[in-house]
């Protein structure tokens, strides 16, 4: 996974922390790991579905109070702090004290992407109202995978990037029959994508600029869109893109949790700049 900070501000840390593996080995994405996991306290900690609906809320990687997350969760203020207290020390969550509240986000992408690939295997909820299947086609039109773009705003701006020549390295499709360990939900690991001689020049028009990405996180990585079965731009380019674009007012976050939408200065935006055409 990319490299991330796991510390942010006064963050509250559980007694746990010393047993999770430190930013190194975040350095080298896909090498074995070498320690034994206790796959089923995490999984424990995610069975509830209270505390599953909280880190849903948390996956895009925005920092939220108690009380909103109470709200989403449809539980009381009392039985959500309960519930992220147990996150918090079981490192999925980190809280951040600001005045007088305090705000979660979750530990890292590592958290997003294991949920992700949960989904996969996970029975589909009912859709039992008009409100269940506006945001379930919400969210396949675009949203976020933790901190870049998803869903099919992700993958044809992706696709653009890769038509103007910005990425090189492959054509931005997932064909099951080829890949040997690239899984929908999941970090690319099968291609190698590089930022183009011409990119950098491309992607300063939009204000974008690729001298100031962070050093120890990769550039340019991938994940396989689990909507799509195709390719979006992941690791410090796409983080950065997508902070841009929300900059510009071209992106802005929906209703429900990772639910982005696509404005009508952005669609010009996104076209004029990236001939990227959202149909």
């Amino acid at each position: 996974m990319p490299n991330t900070s796991r510390t942010t501000g006064k963050s509250a840390r559980g007694a746990g922390a010393s047993r999770r593996p430190g930013p190194a080995s975040d350095e080298h994405p896909g090498a074995p790991l070498k320690h034994q996991t206790d796959i089923a306290r995490a999984a424990a900690l995610i069975a509830d579905p209270s505390r599953a609906r909280i880190l849903k809320c948390l996956a895009d990687g925005r920092a939220l109070p108690a009380s909103a997350l109470a709200g989403e969760a449809g539980i009381t203020a009392a039985t959500a702090s309960a519930h992220l207290a147990k996150l918090v020390e079981g490192e999925f969550v980190t809280v951040e004290a600001r005045g007088r509240h305090r705000y979660y986000r979750l530990f890292g992408p590592d958290v997003s992407a294991a949920l992700e690939a949960l989904a996969l295997i996970a029975p589909p909820l009912a859709i039992t109202s008009l409100k269940q299947s506006s945001r379930t086609n919400a969210l396949h039109r675009s949203r976020t995978c933790y901190d870049h773009l998803a869903g099919r705003l992700g993958v044809a701006l992706m696709q653009s990037l890769l038509d103007l020549g910005v990425l090189t390295g492959h054509d931005g499709i997932h064909r099951p029959a080829e890949a040997v360990r690239d899984r929908p939900s999941s970090y690319g690991r099968d291609i190698v994508y590089e930022l183009s001689d011409e990119g950098p020049s491309i992607l300063a028009e939009l204000g974008v600029d690729t001298r100031r990405l962070p050093p120890r996180r990769p550039a340019v990585r991938y994940c396989v869109d689990w909507s799509e079965h195709q390719h979006h731009l992941a690791g410090g380019l796409g983080a950065a893109l997508t902070a841009r674009l929300f900059d510009l007012g071209w992106v802005r976050w929906g209703a429900a949790p990772r639910v982005v939408h696509l404005t009508d200065e952005g669609a010009l935006g996104l076209e004029r700049t990236l001939g990227l055409v959202v149909g």
